[in-house]
């Protein structure tokens, strides 16, 4: 439980972030760090039994059961260690972050840093790949709306991160799948124990291809290692906790995790070594020439990262040992500098090296911890970071592949390691030694108060001490090696090895170092110069703006609002498809069914009429008719044959669309524009050509095969699985609930554009032969008289339809009906008052239709929440209610989700008829003063007359 718990606190601790800024502003910082500071400490009660017996603690909950997903965490000595600088380094930049802004709410932020925070721990115990998926992809997210918080500069370099960063999740769920498929279990531990798919060297291959991009996008190597100095945009607190415990050791941790099954495969090794060193060197060198102390301290950050990917590429367990030591070195080097850049950035009002020098004066403390993470990050005794290079070094020299490899390898790891320090000595060097430079005289810096250079002290200072008891990590980083590679290591941790290869390589490394730092006047001569001629980010903007103007290219050949293009290709398609097939030919069975009936061929026949008819009048009312007259015979045809369901919505369907129809064709021209000759010519041809294909297409194919096997299962088991006998409806609310729930959220997504669109661009006008004009006193058909009928027979039908469409929704799960069919009902109903209103103010409804398109989408979204009582979500659940009269009554969450689906419905009709059925701006028809009042005949219905909502209203229709 100790797993769910530390989740579920970060989790409500998240939740907490918004009331926490309301009530401190930045000082919400404090209470979130000492969340984090008691999850730390509960994390590590718990080594003596992951590090000490290797027994790793486990939880498991079923998350989705039918594809055999589970909400599997698993905290091993690998996520034991991860967890500690998820929470650890958390608490510090928590607490740091309360005095780096200034004093006042930190809307989002707060949020944001705790989401990332749960997404990282959740990914580093994920022990089922779909649930690593989800927590990898949540932390994308999470960075992405970090970077883009600091401002509009920030808006670019987010969205390069989050779409390079995406591009490796999409890798990984590519690999999660191929293994999900292979090994048929989604358990990551199962998965990783099982040899069998290990041995097909193509299939691993590929699978460690795409693990790897994962890995080399989140951790910013070459070629991808751009994004990371590029969301320096972010805030430094931000760019402390990403940079040195989460983001980036997301792709490290990925990288150990996945050693177990790629360590002894050669390409896993050699891709790694040969890009994880090609980062390091080009981190380095990139980092020597910045101006910018945070773009500096990013660029050694991808540097770093390109050793610990480098060292977990060699596979060994002395290798996996180095990696796990080097982590935890460049988790507390790193965020301190991050902090410090920040401190000398707020007193000093710059980061910029030429700005600053002689800093040590005014600020000492914060010299001495920037000396100290610097001091570690270069590998100077004694030092956590020294211990870690050297182990680092080792680890190359044995290297897999030709005997020559080794030796190669750590000749590149010597050549950046030289690098780190030069860019180290001018990171401490040029902004707190020397002279001051440019106005840095006339900068009023002063060192921070305590509680600001507290976090980083605490940093700081760990290297430290972990440097002089390195012995006690001996524990954790072995177990690290064993659950990295599935092999014993036996690494015992000293300051002092002795004289030895790596202690050769460390000492050449800082004496190459100070060597290119003198020539160089401590990296100023390097410092601006364009070494390449491109940029990161510059390749990715050209690509970028290239894969955009081909897609803009593209969508020019349909980007056009006229019908007959867009419905022409498809049917072309589908009449050269048919020509293919009938000279091809098909060898089909005989007909097993009935032959067309004269009923049949009359209702073929009507059609036809109201189809052509359509076709040649120019009235656009007309035409609606006429369409509505084919609409509602193939409703007919369709009741004869047996399909009530889907004739019922057919039927209402027809009847909807005219009404809504009316509403739009009012405002257009009555009669349809002339076209040419020849356009109506090519068009009758297409359109007959499509008709009669679709007909012998529908005679080839009709009765000519038995139910499928799909069917078979529906009509055999839905009564016994779901408790009901309309099969239609069982599949929609049960079998298929998911795809019904999406296609509901897109209805209710309708709905709301419906609203937005009309509001933001409004509606011609309504065009009519005799106008209502102010200041006019006669009429002719005066709307109170005209709608009289229509609103005596409303008064009564309404509540009928009401009530009928109540029963059309409980009935739905044995009897033709549900929630979309009772929604349309209901919604006849209120189109018929609209009808029957005399005026568009008096036929407004009155009702929060946006609201009920939300709690329609919100209901059904509940009933699927409720199905994780049984194991997921909407899974419907099952009860058995006692009736008074005898029997039970069989109910369902899935008429609770049937629910959900009438009350959007309803939503978007009342939509459509309040924003297409009312007049806005000055094109409106107004009524005339005293037009009802004149007019005893229509008591009860003029000024008095209740409007839908019950209320009184005027207007005119």
């Amino acid at each position: 439980m100790v797993l769910l718990i530390l989740l579920i606190v970060l989790a409500v601790t998240v939740a907490s972030t918004p009331l926490l800024d309301r009530l401190l502003g930045r000082n919400a910082g404090w209470p979130i760090a000492a969340v984090f500071l008691g999850l730390t400490l509960l994390v590590a009660a718990q080594a003596p039994q992951v590090l000490g017996s290797g027994e790793p603690l486990e939880f498991s909950r079923p998350w989705m059961p039918r594809i055999g997903v589970e909400l599997h965490l698993r905290m091993d000595g690998l996520g034991w260690l991860f967890t500690m600088l998820v929470t650890g380094i958390g608490a510090l930049i928590m607490a740091y972050s309360t005095r780096y802004f200034p004093p006042r709410r930190r809307f989002g932020f707060y949020f944001l840093m705790t989401l990332f925070a749960t997404a990282m721990s959740g990914l580093v115990l994920a022990d089922d790949v779909v649930l690593l998926f989800v927590f990898w992809e949540l932390t994308t997210i999470a960075s992405f709306y970090l970077i883009g918080l600091s401002g509009p500069s920030a808006s670019r370099p987010a969205i390069r991160t989050f779409l390079l960063t995406a591009m490796g999740g999409l890798a990984l769920l590519a690999a999660a799948v191929l293994l999900i498929v292979r090994t048929g279990t989604s358990q990551l531990s199962v998965i990783l124990a099982d040899t069998s798919w290990t041995e097909d060297t193509g299939f691993v291959s590929l699978v460690a291809v795409l693990v790897a991009v994962a890995v080399f996008t989140k951790s910013a190597q070459f070629p991808f290692h751009y994004w990371l100095p590029d969301a320096m945009a972010a805030s430094t607190p931000v760019s402390a906790y990403l940079h040195a415990a989460a983001m980036v050791k997301a792709g490290i941790y990925l990288a150990m995790r996945f050693t177990p099954a790629f360590g002894d495969l050669l390409l896993w090794n050699t891709l790694l070594i040969v890009l994880g060193l090609t980062t390091a060197v080009v981190g380095a060198v990139f980092a020597l020439q910045q101006h910018d102390l945070k773009r500096l301290a990013a660029f050694s950050t991808v540097s770093q990262l390109g050793f610990l990917v480098a060292v977990i590429g060699v596979g060994t367990p002395e290798a996996l040992v180095a990696a796990a030591v080097h982590t935890v070195a460049h988790a507390l080097f790193k965020s301190a500098l991050f902090m410090s850049v920040g401190l000398v950035d707020i007193q000093a009002g710059t980061r910029d090296l030429r700005q600053l020098g002689g800093l040590r004066r005014r600020m000492p403390v914060t010299a001495a911890l920037a000396a100290l993470s610097a001091l570690s990050m270069a590998g100077i005794p004694p030092l956590l970071g020294f211990i870690s290079k050297e182990n680092l070094f080792e680890a190359f020299l044995h290297a897999p592949g030709p005997a020559w490899f080794g030796p190669v390898a750590g000749a590149a790891a010597v050549g950046a390691a030289a690098f780190t320090f030069a860019y180290s000595f001018r990171f401490v060097y040029g902004a707190f030694w020397g002279e001051p430079r440019g106005d840095a005289e006339e900068r009023t810096a002063s060192e921070a108060r305590p509680s600001f250079w507290l976090p980083a002290m605490t940093a700081s200072l760990g290297g430290v001490l972990l440097g002089l008891t390195v012995p006690v990590l001996d524990t954790m980083v072995n177990e690290v090696a064993l659950n990295a590679t599935h092999e014993t290591a036996d690494a015992h941790l000293l300051l002092w090895h002795g004289l030895n290869a790596a202690l050769g390589m460390s000492a050449t490394a800082v004496g190459l170092g100070a060597l290119l730092a003198w020539r160089s006047r401590s990296g100023d001569a390097l410092a601006g110069r364009d070494l390449v001629p491109v940029t990161g980010v510059w390749i990715f903007e050209f690509l970028h703006e290239g894969i955009v103007r081909v897609g803009r290219r593209t969508g020019d050949l349909t980007r056009t609002d006229a019908p007959a293009f867009h419905l022409g290709i498809p049917v072309v398609l589908i009449i050269a498809l048919a020509s293919v097939v009938a000279v091809v030919g098909l060898d089909l069975p005989p007909v097993a069914g009935q032959t067309a009936m004269g009923l049949d061929w009359l209702l073929v026949g009507l059609m036809a009429v109201a189809v052509g008819a359509a076709v040649v009048t120019r009235s656009r009312m007309a035409g609606l008719a006429l369409i509505g007259v084919a609409g509602f015979t193939v409703a007919l045809w369709l009741f004869f044959l047996g399909a009530f369901d889907v004739a019922l919505t057919q039927l209402l369907v027809e009847i909807l669309t005219v009404v809504v129809a009316v509403l739009v064709l009012r405002r257009l021209p009555k009669k349809f524009h002339r076209v040419k000759r020849s356009r109506t010519a090519l068009t009758a041809v297409i359109a007959i050509g499509a008709g009669l294909t679709a007909a012998v297409g529908a005679y080839a194919l009709t009765g000519r095969r038995e139910i499928s096997a799909a069917g078979e299962y529906f009509l055999g088991n839905a009564p016994e699985d779901t408790g009901g006998t309309n099969v239609v409806n069982t599949i929609l609310v049960d079998y298929r609930a998911l795809d019904t729930f999406g296609e509901l959220v897109v209805l209710g997504v309708a709905g709301l554009i419906i609203i937005a669109v009309l509001h933001s661009s409004g509606l011609l006008p309504v065009h009519s032969s005799r106008r209502v004009v102010v200041g006019e006193t006669n009429a002719a058909y005066p709307p109170e008289d005209n709608t009289v009928l229509m609103r005596t027979v409303g008064r009564f039908l309404m509540p009928l339809l009401v009530l009928w469409s109540v029963y059309l929704l409980f009935r739905g799960h044995n009897e033709p009906g549900g929630g979309f069919i009772a929604g349309l009902v209901g919604g006849s109903g209120f189109a018929l008052l609209y009808l029957a209103a005399p005026s568009d103010d008096r036929a407004r409804i009155r009702l929060a239709y946006p609201a009920i398109i939300g709690a329609g989408v919100l209901v059904a979204a509940f009933s699927g929440f409720l199905g994780y009582a049984d194991g997921s979500f909407l899974k419907p659940l099952h009860a058995e209610i006692p009736l008074a009269w005898g029997g039970y009554f069989h109910f369902t969450t899935a008429l609770v989700f049937d629910v959900g689906v009438y009350l959007a419905v309803v939503g978007v009709l009342l939509t459509a008829l309040n924003e297409l059925g009312l007049e806005r701006g000055e094109g409106s028809v107004r009524e005339p003063e005293g037009f009802r009042t004149d007019r005893p005949s229509a008591r009860g219905s003029g000024d008095d007359a209740p409007a839908l909502d019950g209320s009184t209203t005027g207007g005119n229709r």
